[in-house]
């Protein structure tokens, strides 16, 4: 009788140990100071099933701020708390990300158009103040959108461009405000996607970046591609420092990105028929 039981037990022995040997490439890492294998998860209701961008107002996490990709609606919500309110600002379209500086709230639209409005409006239901901007970056396909209050200045970053179709790039634009009534352009900057290349065969298309956000400690960019399933980190001088492949039974579809002020990270995924749409939070542990 035991010999039998050694035999029945050699394939499951052979599978652990082919296993053990998979390469490091097949590993998910996470970036220092995080733990992506135990984020807290806060699912959201039938409203945001489509959940896009996400922000906090000046770092803080009592109030979640976040846009979905179809209804010109920002909603606003208590961290686990599914009850929410919505103030609707534009028409529907596709929206991609939110961000908010000096009580001024800002919404990308995936043409590139931003819509901007006082943040004090989210206490009615629908707002006559919002404006849009158009044309203040080039045709093109974005999803990524992060406001620097201090400098004063939106970053938005291309998903798909003219400017990147024959080079390994990813470029992304620099707009100026003072309040909701001033947006202008004011620059460029571009993302060697070289390094990115030896990693998987599709990156060779580009990053398709989907939400982007500034550590508040190294002011490393952070950068999720949805479509990759991988988070990038970029230095202040828009040079690759490292990449974390993102487990897809855990980021159903990243798309939205932030820190609070206790520099915890935050990462929203897009439901599906079997999955609710959620926002992943992971503490930060020096």
């Amino acid at each position: 009788m035991k010999k039998y039981k050694s035999i029945w037990l050699l394939p499951i022995t052979f599978m652990l140990v082919i296993y053990a040997c998979k390469p490091a490439e097949d590993q998910y890492t996470s970036p220092k100071g995080y733990d992506f294998n135990t984020p807290e998860r806060f699912s959201m209701p039938e409203s945001l099933l489509e959940i896009s961008g996400i922000a906090f107002n000046k770092g803080r996490a009592d109030t979640i701020y976040s846009i979905q990709d179809e209804d010109g609606r920002l909603f606003k919500q208590a961290w686990d708390v599914k009850k929410q309110s919505s103030l609707k600002f534009g028409k529907n379209g596709d929206y991609e990300d939110v961000a908010i500086a000096n009580e001024v709230v800002y919404v990308l639209n995936s043409s590139g158009s931003i819509h901007s409005f006082p943040l004090s409006e989210t206490q009615y239901e629908k707002t006559e103040q919002a404006t849009t901007w158009k044309e203040l970056v080039p045709k093109g396909e974005y999803e990524s959108l992060y406001a620097d209050e201090a400098a004063q200045q939106l970053y938005v970053l291309c998903k798909q461009c003219k400017v990147d179709a024959k080079s390994p790039t990813a470029t992304g634009y620099i707009l100026d405000f003072k309040d909701s009534t001033n947006l202008v352009a004011s620059g460029t900057f571009s993302i060697d996607l070289r390094p990115l290349k030896d990693m998987a065969e599709e990156l060779k298309k580009g990053l398709k970046a989907s939400a982007m956000s500034k550590h508040p400690i190294t002011g490393d960019w952070f950068i999720l591609s949805s479509v990759n399933k991988l988070l990038v980190i970029v230095g202040a001088d828009w040079k690759i420092k490292e990449a974390h492949r993102l487990d897809s039974s855990l980021f159903n579809q990243p798309e939205g990105i932030t820190f609070d002020k206790a520099n915890n990270l935050y990462i929203s995924n897009e439901g599906d028929e079997l999955k609710a749409g959620n926002i992943l939070k992971f503490n930060y542990k020096p």
